[in-house]
């Protein structure tokens, strides 16, 4: 009796969900009334490639094929125009000897080329292996070797970069500088491919990401197509996309938050704007222009956008915005004000990590009522705490974030995976739950720091130091300590024309936390070592001679 209770809740369980889905979608503008015969075509689409990529394109080609799918610096292309160009480019890469299964390396900016290599991959099966846009030679090197790519697509900027890449691997330019360049282009091989439609290959296709590498080299976290629509589905109920919406896409595509806006386009067959650098104030214009409906972006994006000069920020008021959407790193509580204040009620934050995907959203009410929060996980997404015993802690209490849902990733590419308790993985932040069931974020699991026998979290003093008037940015780490075995130091940031010393900052965290929470020695900067996504490499910090990276250090005086 009891196995076939359980069953029916399952049955029960699995008609609810089917039911979420549908009138999620629906209410999406998703699943909508379209003539009979491309009905035929979309399903018969779906059931031959399932949740794909390569499904996305080629639906939204069915329903929209004169709709603009992306507006980026060469101009427009429409959505049949990107499913036959991305059909052409997997006819020729398929005559380079890529198939099912094979790696194709992608170290392009946001533009077509990123998008028209990722479809042809998916088109083919292949895996797709996203490279960070600021690696250095050694680092490209490196994660070419491990990864061993077939192909490698790239902008051709990087071309100085590729001394280290072994030699076997196929170059393309996937952005060209020099139109006089004899060397493969992603727009040679498109016009020497064919358009027509491809079968589905025999493996799903996968896709690379590569963690953020803030305290260590860089990994490749793995993950394939899912099985269905219902993780969009969940998402879109927590953050209201729309089917027909126009989405610029500031983040970089190769990060996780940047390639789920890709995602999230195909389908609900969204117009992509993509500029391949980030500048604040054409940012703006590039709302303002394409009278976009969402933005996607990081953190220090949105701060870099409220730090323009008040006469430039006060051109732009973006009126048809209705989704900031941020994610990448740690959301300041007052920077979500400060951008709501200004722009409106629109930003979502959602945390998670390239290896659990998402855990949970923040959304306007979330970040008014409880400025900072990372807010509730979307359906179908688990959020527990556990000790460092693996018990599970009681609510108020820090514990370590674990996390489970359909967009885990399947283990890096090295072979090793994330610790996981009962079925979900380990998010690799410590955090904790209010009494309504928001989740803080406190900080990283392993920069926790033990000073003079208390633990401390750098995060918590980030933040407060954050909210002073006067600073910009700052960063907090564990330093060795001969008294107390660690420390705290403070890496500091002052807007233009502040002047605060190292006793207003220590006093400002003496007045509000813990004696011993306060950094023993602090360094102002100016500015702090970041990636392409605006995570601060802590790392660097954490060396000897960070001073030279722009400050000069200043011991506090006690």
């Amino acid at each position: 009796m009891a196995n076939a209770g359980a069953k029916l809740e399952n049955v029960r369980g699995s008609v609810s969900d089917a039911l979420f889905e549908l009138r999620t979608l629906h209410g999406a503008g998703v699943v909508a009334p379209m003539r009979p015969d491309k009905v035929l075509r979309v399903a018969g689409t779906f059931l031959r490639w399932g949740a794909s990529p390569a499904t996305g394109v080629a639906t939204a080609a069915i329903e929209h094929p004169h709709e603009i799918a992306v507006l980026d610096e060469r101009g427009a292309l429409s959505w049949e125009r990107l499913h036959r160009r991305s059909n052409a480019l997997a006819d020729s890469f398929a005559r380079l000897g890529i198939g099912s299964g094979d790696g194709v390396g992608i170290m392009c900016r946001n533009h077509r080329g990123f998008l028209e290599a990722t479809l042809a991959a998916a088109k083919l099966g292949a895996s797709a292996l996203y490279l960070n846009t600021m690696f250095a030679g050694p680092q490209l090197a490196e994660v070419t070797v491990r990864e061993g790519p077939k192909a490698l697509v790239y902008d051709q900027e990087f071309a100085g970069l590729l001394s280290g890449v072994p030699g076997d691997v196929t170059r393309i330019i996937g952005w060209v500088e020099d139109e006089g360049t004899a060397e493969l282009t992603l727009d040679g091989l498109i016009a020497a491919g064919s358009e027509a439609d491809h079968s589905p290959p025999p493996g799903k296709a996968r896709f690379v990401i590569l963690t953020s590498g803030t305290t260590g080299s860089p990994k490749g976290a793995q993950r394939s197509s899912p099985e269905g629509l219902f993780t969009l589905a969940a998402l879109f109920d927590k953050i209201p996309y729309r089917s027909g919406m126009k989405v610029v896409i500031a983040a970089p595509l190769f990060h996780s938050w940047g390639f789920l806006h890709f995602v999230v386009s195909l389908p609900t067959a969204a117009t992509m704007v993509l500029r391949r650098r980030f500048d604040p104030e054409e940012t703006l214009r590039a709302v303002e222009r394409s009278r976009a409906d969402v933005l996607a972006v990081v953190p220090v994006m949105v701060q870099r956008i409220l730090s323009l000069p008040e006469e430039v920020l006060g051109r732009y008021s973006m009126p048809t915005l209705r989704i900031a959407a941020l994610s990448g790193s740690a959301l300041p509580g007052e920077l979500a004000l400060a951008w709501m204040d200004r722009f409106g009620d629109t930003v979502y934050n959602l945390y998670g990590s390239t290896e659990v995907a998402f855990a949970t959203v923040a959304n306007p009410e979330d970040l008014r009522a409880a400025p900072g929060t990372a807010g509730r996980p979307p359906r179908g997404t688990t959020v527990r705490l556990f000790d460092e015993d693996g018990h599970e802690v009681p609510p108020g209490q820090v514990g370590r974030i674990f996390v489970g849902n359909e967009m885990a990733f399947e283990g890096y590419t090295g072979g090793e995976g994330k610790q996981a308790i009962e079925g979900l993985l380990s998010s690799g932040d410590v955090g904790h739950f209010d009494e309504a069931g928001r989740l803080f974020v406190d900080g990283r699991d392993d920069e926790m720091i033990v000073s003079g026998g208390e633990n401390v979290f750098p995060r918590e003093v980030e933040d407060l130091l954050a909210d002073l008037p006067g600073v910009s940015e700052v960063a907090v780490i564990g330093v060795e300590d001969a008294e107390f075995g660690q420390r705290l130091k403070a890496f500091v940031v002052l807007e233009p024309g502040a002047e605060l010393s190292v006793a207003d900052l220590v006093g400002h965290v003496k007045a509000n936390l813990a004696a011993y929470k306060a950094p023993r020695e602090v360094e102002f900067m100016a500015e702090l070592p970041r990636n392409a996504t605006g995570k601060v490499l802590k790392r660097v910090l954490g060396r000897d001679g960070a001073a030279a990276a722009g400050g000069s250090s200043v011991p506090e005086d006690e």
